[in-house]
């Protein structure tokens, strides 16, 4: 178990998907968040969904009064990237004996100067991005007994992980077996396994997400949920998309939308109506083993209860599929309604690769 103290300078309120993710739903503790911003709140002050009396506080030097045992880097910035001026802050948690959790593409661990503090102060850096080795896909995902479902969204960082981490309670919660499968590193920290499959060399990302299927598989469980990662018309990001669609073996696909994007963030690309996204991904399902949408998740946040009702009403109607908000409402009624519908699908050739 780990006592995190989070760094999330001048970005904790708005753009730490991987602070949220980890206070929300880690059995690990936060104690505390570093924040300059906010220095002096708690983490519900400032998020009020969180609901965590972890303080904020202004640097690593501060924070380590609460007896932190990592540093946890609490965000994801595009193109995962650490920023030069978080580097101070680092060294300093390394020199008062801290573990070093990071999920950024920049992996600390291969930078010098913080691998010889690490190794000075006796330090452990876990980049959790860092692949294992990964065979090519060999059909294995096939034969996997219990049905998967495979969150997909209409952009990045929607909630396809929040909603899957709900309905995984919610099975729980009806007395099933449901087991989350992480693809991306606030799931890995979360859960305390899996792949990042965003860093798999592209020819074995396919073979990555079979893995995690594979994994999840061997712990017995009645249903296989698997985390999203990206959008499939993401100019940057569609590959990863394609990789777990194929890869994971999906029977069953869970739409993730936020209902306020019309636009690809940052590129501008124009994003599909909610039909005409789940025909894109059951059309590329279709190709090798095919897969239904079985129901639509909305993020509604920001918007007022009628209004939310409003979308979650016009999704079940132009998708005649059922729809809800899980944060929002709980996940309870969406699980009921999608669980009957994961069945095991027969891929197009069951041919195993040699």
């Amino acid at each position: 178990m780990r006592k995190y103290a989070i760094l999330a300078p001048g970005q904790f309120a708005d753009n730490a998907k991987t602070a949220h993710g980890v206070i929300g739903y880690s059995t690990d503790e936060t104690v505390a968040v570093v924040d300059p911003d906010y220095a002096g709140r708690t983490v519900s002050e400032v998020v009020p969904y969180l609901d965590s009396s972890a303080p904020i506080v202004a640097t690593v030097s501060d924070a380590l009064q609460y007896d932190p045992t990592s540093l946890l880097i609490g965000t994801a910035p595009q193109g995962g990237k650490l920023p030069p001026e978080w580097r101070a802050e680092i060294l300093r948690a390394i020199e008062g004996g801290l573990e070093i959790v990071s999920g950024l593409h920049d992996m600390l661990a291969d930078d010098s100067e913080f691998a010889d503090a690490a190794r000075r102060h006796s330090v452990t850096i876990w980049d959790v991005r860092k692949p294992p080795d990964i065979p090519l896909f060999s059909g294995a995902a096939y034969d996997v007994k219990a049905p998967i479902l495979l969150a997909v969204g209409n952009d990045c960082a929607v909630g396809k992980m929040t909603v899957i981490l709900e309905l995984a309670r919610a099975a729980r919660d009806t007395g099933m077996r449901a087991e989350f499968v992480p693809t991306g590193q606030t799931g890995i920290m979360i859960a305390g396994w899996g792949i990042a499959v965003d860093r798999v060399i592209s020819d074995f990302a396919t073979g990555a997400c079979e893995q995690l299927v594979l994994e999840a598989a061997r712990r017995d469980p009645q249903y296989i949920l698997v985390e999203g990662q990206g959008a499939i018309n993401h100019p940057a990001y569609a590959p990863v998309t394609l990789a777990l669609l194929y890869g994971c073996a999906p029977d069953a696909l869970l739409l993730v939308a936020d209902v306020k994007r019309t636009h690809i963030e940052t590129y501008g690309t124009p994003i599909l109506s909610y039909s005409g996204l789940i025909t894109a991904h059951e059309n590329l399902c279709g190709l090798l083993k095919p897969a239904a949408a079985v129901g639509v998740a909305l993020n509604t946040h920001g918007l007022d209860a009628s209004q939310a009702a409003e979308e979650i009403a016009r999704a079940r109607e132009e998708t005649s599929l059922p729809a809800d908000d899980v944060v929002r409402n709980g996940p309870g009624a969406l699980w009921k309604a999608v669980a009957p519908k994961l069945v095991k699908r027969h891929p197009l050739s069951t041919r195993v690769v040699a």
